[in-house]
């Protein structure tokens, strides 16, 4: 479809404006009365040498290792001398069990549908066994204590030993 050099100096604006391809395609119908497909909009904005503004990407709410913990911004907001100590990781603070979290990674996962497996050990003792299904998603198999829930530091500290671990692996 060939366009006016009025309507593609219209379709720069749009896209230089930070419109998506779904906008300028809505604006090139109401506007213009043209009715084109989001390929044929794809190809008009590739023939006018336009580039189209990625968005900004959204945080994952579900990435627990990015994400910063609740509990330490209170605790910080109450002390004075907070600022004066640095950051507030919580890899700062001494672990509940006075050890470390340890993880290990099995040379081979045997498990049907898991991409890893292995092994964890809490820094309060708890042992079990972790997996990584074919979606990318931890989980336990096994936990020597039922019904056990790491405190917020220790699961972060597993989440990233986890990935470094994975990371090695060539994971």
């Amino acid at each position: 479809m060939n366009l006016s050099p009025e309507q593609k100096q219209s379709v720069s604006t749009w896209v230089a404006a930070g419109d998506n391809l779904s906008a300028v395609q809505k604006k090139l119908h109401d506007e213009f009365g043209l009715s084109m497909t989001y390929m044929d909009v794809r190809f008009l904005v590739d023939d006018l040498e336009l580039t189209i503004k990625d968005a900004a990407p959204k945080a994952d709410v579900n990435d627990v290792s990015k994400a910063a913990p609740d509990a330490a911004a209170p605790a910080a907001a109450d002390d004075p001398n907070a600022a004066d100590l640095g950051e507030d990781e919580p890899e700062d603070l001494p672990p509940s069990g006075g050890g470390n979290v340890r993880v290990s990674v099995d040379d081979v996962t045997l498990m049907p549908g898991a991409m890893a497996s292995g092994t964890v050990t809490f820094s309060d003792g708890v042992t079990g066994k972790w997996v990584i299904d074919n979606y990318g998603r931890p989980g336990f198999t096994e936990i020597s204590q039922p019904g056990y829930r790491p405190n917020p530091a220790d699961a972060q500290a597993f989440m990233q030993q986890l990935s470094s671990a994975l990371q090695k692996k060539g994971m």
